[in-house]
């Protein structure tokens, strides 16, 4: 079995000695290319297939209007939104850690810089643009093949396997019960299993108990005779009826009323049924897969469900796990609602830049794949251009986790105080960390005179790592 090929990482630098240095400390992992510019490095880009670029902030001509190593980024983020751009500089100021963060570099880091710490920036930057990577190829693939269409979009091992089983329940007429959060997708995979069934040329037909009142749930279900009720100046044909040698979809069908409860457990049974106001039994050939966001074990124990008709729709259960459990999957899920939403409004479809996808594979999505939806169609509506950034974001998916964001300036926390080693009771734990933490930094800042490169050996830390916690502690110095 052939070696899968080293990823590359570009070096830009205009001293050799720096370059050098990078290529001897990646060269056995990475195939490592070097440029002392940015023609080169634009040259190289053009020319070679590149997985992260390592770019000096600080290249000559040093008197142009923007510095070198921004206009690299910048030209990298035009020409491939996705490609992780590193920054090395010699800047300790917050004002160009946040330049560059906003420009969209991957990661940044300062000389004279730790070599061990590099590896790991670069390490992390290559996973996460192979993943990226991945995630299209996967998404042309699906295209296609037609998967695609299908609806179950991602590459994650816990997806996948849910894909599996379905597939192999697909070719049976057992009833399914698809459980699972809100949002992550039930109706979507109770069609792929009709699709890939034999029943996939007939009627799939969705109903949606939770949206309809109690009164007319029999009705949509069963139909009803000329006359059954006051205003039934027809025949209506129910759904059952509908989905006759194809597919039956009960969503939310921990909804129904005990009395509809009994009446879906004859037709589960039997296989037939009256229209309301009839009397002539009717018999269907359908499949029915059924979904709920609730715990009917815990509804059959409380009485609210009857225990019958829960083993009747128990036959196979296929659980969907929530979004924040396959967080590979949201990459190629956001490229493919982005694709539909720019269609939808006519715009062009969009890329994205790395810090965007980090925001998206961060935040928790508590409405699952179609809260995910909606910030990307948000996203592709107000977004002037083709390359969508971090600032089209909502605010509770663009600082969910970054504590900079949402930290007050001037917060003042009060001083850790232990009493007989027990934390006082107004004093939260996260609280009393975040307090020790900056009077750490400040002792070590202060001993060293200010000097961030005594501090941080004092502290037996990388200085990259002293200037996140003083930008995240607001420690003065």
């Amino acid at each position: 079995m052939s070696e899968e090929p080293k990823q590359t990482v570009l070096v830009v630098d205009d001293h050799e000695s720096v370059r050098k240095q990078l290529y001897w400390a990646l060269e056995e992992n990475y195939r490592v290319l070097e440029a002392s510019s940015r023609n080169q490095a634009l040259t190289l880009l053009d020319q070679q297939e590149v997985d992260v670029v390592l770019s000096d902030l600080r290249l000559p001509p040093a008197e142009a209007e923007i510095s070198e190593g921004l206009a690299i980024l910048e030209a990298v983020k035009r020409l491939k939104p996705q490609l992780p751009v590193i920054v090395i500089t010699g800047d300790e100021d917050r004002e160009t850690a946040l330049e560059v963060v906003h420009r969209g570099a991957y990661d940044l880091f300062y000389k004279p810089f730790n070599l061990e710490e590099v590896e790991i920036i670069v390490r992390r930057a290559a996973q996460h643009y192979r993943l990226v990577k991945d995630n299209l190829t996967l998404r042309d693939e699906l295209r296609r093949t037609g998967g695609w269409q299908e609806g179950m979009i991602g590459s994650s091992p816990v997806l996948r396997r849910i894909i599996d089983q379905a597939r192999s329940v697909a070719e049976t007429s057992a009833t399914v019960l698809i459980t699972g959060e809100s949002g992550t997708g039930k109706e979507m995979l109770a069609r792929f299993i009709h699709n890939m069934s034999p029943r996939g040329q007939a009627p799939f037909k969705p109903v949606n108990i939770a949206s309809l009142p109690d009164s007319l749930v029999e009705d949509e279900l069963f139909g009803h005779e000329k006359g059954a009720f006051t205003g039934a100046t027809a025949r209506r044909e129910g759904k059952f009826e509908a989905a006759d040698t194809g597919t039956l979809f009960l969503d939310e069908i921990g909804e129904l009323t005990p009395a509809i409860q009994v009446k879906l457990l004859r037709v589960l049974q039997e296989r037939q049924f009256e229209r309301l106001g009839g009397k002539e039994s009717i018999t269907v050939d359908i499949r029915v897969i059924a979904a709920t966001n609730r715990n009917l074990e815990e509804m059959v124990d409380t009485s609210q469900f009857r225990a019958d008709l829960y083993y009747r729709l128990n036959v196979v259960n296929l659980e969907l796990p929530p979004l924040r459990e396959r967080p590979d999957d949201i990459p190629i899920l956001a490229t493919h609602f982005a694709a539909k939403a720019s269609a939808k409004h006519g715009k062009p479809a969009p890329t994205f830049t790395s810090v965007f996808l980090n925001r998206l594979t961060a935040y928790r999505w508590p409405g699952n794949i179609r809260e995910l939806e909606n910030v990307i169609e948000r996203a592709v509506v107000i977004s002037p251009q083709s390359v969508l950034d971090e600032t089209l974001l909502p605010e509770k998916v663009f600082s969910y986790g970054n504590t900079s964001q949402t930290t007050p300036p001037q917060t003042v926390v009060p001083q850790l105080e232990l009493v007989d080693g027990i934390l006082p009771p107004d004093l939260s734990f996260e609280t009393a960390i975040t307090n020790f933490k900056r009077q750490l930094v400040r002792q070590a800042l202060r001993e060293c005179n200010g000097s961030r490169s005594e501090a941080a050996h004092r502290l037996k830390i990388s200085r990259q790592y002293l200037h996140r916690l003083i930008n995240e502690l607001n420690v003065e110095g």
